[in-house]
C-alpha cells in the first residue's frame, strides 16, 4: 500500500471492480473475509467522512477521496481486520474502493497516516499512543535497502531526535504543519521574510509534511530565491534543459563525484534541518541528467515532500504535538 502522511482514509481495490488499476496483488474480494462488515449511513463513522459521498442501494455509507495529482477512489466505508505480522487489529475503517484511478503503481492501495480523525493513526488512537514513524528508501540505494513504518510510542519514539512543533489547521485536519522560518544554501540564511511560510489564522499558506508528495514545492518568491542561490553556487557545473516540472538541471555523464552546497529547512526555534546531496539532486534519466528536486507551489501552501524526507528516520508524535527528524538512518 502506498503511505500517505497527507490524508486519511484507508482502502484498498475492491470486487466488484467497475474501475480498477493494475495492482501487484489479486484485487481483495470481501465476499471471502468473515471480519469483513459494511458501515451504515447513520453511523457515527460514516459522519467522520470529509466527504461522505451518500448511501448505496442497501443503506451502506459511500467514501470518495481526490488527491492533488488528480487520482481518487470510490466505494464503500466498512470495518476490517488489519493484521501486521503476528499483529491484529480489530475493526478499522477502510475504503473498500470499487472505483480507483491514479499513480499508484501496482499499489493495492493507500494507508492514511494523516491528522484526521480517520486516518489508520487516530483510529488506533491510545493503542499507539499517537505515534508512528518511517524511514523511506533513498533513490538508487542498493537494491537490499529497505525502509521502516513503526507504529506505537514505545518503538517509534526514539532518543536523539531533533523535534519541531507541529501546527494545527482546522480547515484541513488532515495535514501535518511545521513551523518553517526559512531555508539556507551553503549554510547561509537566504533573505527570505518568514511570512511566505506562515500559517494564517484564516488557514491560509503554511508548510506541511508529506509522504504522498513527490517534489518539495514551495512559494514562487521563495522558490527563486533558492534556486537561483543553489545554481549560482555551481555555475561550474555543465547545465542540461530542464526535465518536466525541473528547470534546473545538469548534465553530469562522466562525472565520478560532484560538489554541492548543502540546503537546509530552518524551524522557528533555531533548529536546522540539512538535506544530503541525493535528497535534492536527483537522476531523471539514463544520461546523466540531474535536476534540483523543488518546484513552485500553484498556491501559497509549501510541501515537503518525499524526496527530501528520504533515508531519514521521521517521527510524527501528534499527542505532544511534534515531528521528530533522525538519529536514524536507512
Amino acid at each position: 500500500m502506498v503511505l500517505d502522511s497527507g490524508s486519511d482514509i484507508v482502502w484498498v481495490q475492491c470486487q466488484p471492480c467497475s474501475q480498477c488499476y493494475s495492482q501487484s496483488d489479486p484485487v481483495f474480494d470481501p465476499s471471502f473475509s468473515s471480519s469483513f462488515s459494511g458501515v451504515s449511513c447513520s453511523s457515527t463513522l460514516c459522519s467522520l467522512l470529509d466527504r461522505p459521498a451518500g448511501c448505496s442501494r442497501s443503506g451502506r455509507c459511500r467514501y470518495e477521496v481526490s488527491y492533488g495529482d488528480g487520482s481518487y477512489t470510490k466505494g464503500t466505508l466498512a470495518l476490517e481486520t488489519l493484521t501486521f505480522g503476528s499483529t491484529i487489529v480489530q475493526n478499522v475503517a477502510i475504503g473498500c474502493g470499487h472505483r480507483n484511478t491514479g499513480l499508484f503503481t501496482g499499489a493495492a492501495g493507500l494507508l492514511g497516516l494523516g491528522a484526521g480523525p480517520m486516518s489508520f493513526v487516530a483510529q488506533l488512537g491510545g493503542q499507539l499512543g499517537g505515534a508512528f514513524s518511517y524511514c523511506l528508501v533513498s533513490r538508487g540505494a542498493a537494491a537490499d535497502s529497505t525502509g521502516s513504518l513503526v507504529f506505537g510510542r514505545a518503538s517509534a519514539v526514539t532518543v536523539g531526535a531533533v523535534w519541531v512543533p507541529l501546527l494545527h489547521n482546522p480547515r484541513a485536519p488532515s495535514f501535518y504543519y511545521i513551523a518553517l522560518a526559512g531555508l539556507g544554501v551553503g549554510g547561509e540564511r537566504l533573505p527570505l521574510p518568514e511570512d511566505l511560510f506562515r500559517l494564517t489564522e484564516d488557514g491560509d499558506g503554511g508548510v506541511v509534511m508529506d509522504t504522498g508528495t513527490a517534489v518539495t514545492r514551495l512559494p514562487e518568491t521563495a522558490y527563486v530565491v533558492l534556486r537561483n542561490a543553489f545554481a549560482a553556487s555551481t555555475a561550474e557545473l555543465p547545465r542540461a534543459p530542464g526535465v518536466s516540472i525541473f528547470d534546473t538541471c545538469y548534465n553530469l555523464f562522466g562525472f565520478e563525484s560532484v560538489r554541492v552546497p548543502t540546503v537546509s529547512f530552518l524551524f522557528s526555534g533555531g533548529t536546522t534541518l540539512t538535506l544530503p546531496a541525493r535528497n535534492f539532486l536527483i537522476p531523471v534519466d539514463e544520461s546523466g541528467t540531474f535536476c534540483f528536486a523543488f518546484a513552485q507551489s500553484s498556491n501559497g501552501l509549501s510541501i515537503v515532500g518525499n524526496i527530501q524526507q528520504e533515508g531519514i528516520q521521521i517521527t510524527f508524535d501528534s499527542s505532544n504535538g511534534f515531528v521528530g527528524f533522525g538519529p536514524n538512518t536507512c
